[in-house]
């Protein structure tokens, strides 16, 4: 998925006429919108123009409106590591509040931020969960449109300053090629501790849209095969879905 552009193609097909052009950017109307997707669908970089833009002290006041229901706050996205300045004044400006310093800082990730940015920020997060979509690189770069090296060089330096909460594999049946490299995955996991927890995904055909829309959805056997090949190998603390498609 793309960062929108603001061409504009977008605007007619919105149903619910919930997007427009205002001074050559999109705007998007929160409150008309039925979260359709439609305006994604016909993108051709299949980029959401449903983004709202706010300053480090809008957000701030967000968080304190709900500062008393929540113990902290994750930053996903898209890749919320693109805007590491906005991260790094965010999470700085909640540790440093009197009021907020309790809540934990979590970064939901793809891994792909250089050590230097991880550097820059570990002083102000709590911990970082990261994917890791498939083990080898020319899967990894099949599925994703890049290498994993990097992200496997943030997994290890994450881990090794205990700032890894959770790694995250999503296993996708005939693509990815966790079980072809079971040993080597395993060893990789087993060299971060055994306090990371392992999150086994099944992934799923709703919202996928281009060739992956063609894709087999994982199913329970396919989790709890590999859930058991990574338990031989004494990676235990797994979680699986609960619910499949």
């Amino acid at each position: 998925m793309g960062i929108c552009d603001s061409c504009g193609d977008c605007i007619p097909t919105c149903p619910q006429q919930a997007l427009s052009l205002q001074n050559g950017v999109i705007s998007w109307n929160s409150a008309h919108c039925e979260q359709c997707d439609t305006c994604i669908q016909q993108c051709p970089r299949q980029s959401s123009p449903m983004t709202l833009t706010y300053t480090v002290d809008e957000l701030m006041a967000i968080t304190r409106k709900y500062a008393a229901f929540i113990n902290g706050v994750t930053v996903s996205g898209g890749e919320s590591t693109l805007q590491l300045p906005f991260l790094i004044d965010y999470f700085k400006a909640i540790k440093e509040a009197p009021d907020l310093k309790h809540l934990t800082c979590l970064i939901d990730s793809n891994g792909t931020l250089s050590l230097n940015g991880w550097q820059k920020i570990a002083p102000y997060m709590d911990g970082a969960m990261i994917d890791l979509k498939s083990w080898s690189e020319e899967s990894h770069l099949y599925l994703t449109g890049r290498g994993n090296q990097r992200i496997k060089e943030s997994i290890k330096w994450l881990a090794n300053h205990n700032l890894l909460t959770e790694l995250r594999l999503l296993y996708i049946p005939e693509k990815t090629d966790y079980l072809e490299n079971i040993e080597l995955l395993s060893q990789f996991i087993n060299s971060l501790g055994e306090s990371i927890l392992i999150r086994i995904n099944a992934f799923h055909q709703h919202g996928v849209y281009g060739e992956a829309s063609n894709w087999r959805s994982a199913q329970k056997q396919h989790i709890d095969l590999f859930s058991k090949e990574l338990i031989k190998r004494n990676i235990v603390n797994i979680k699986t879905p609960e619910i499949y498609s």
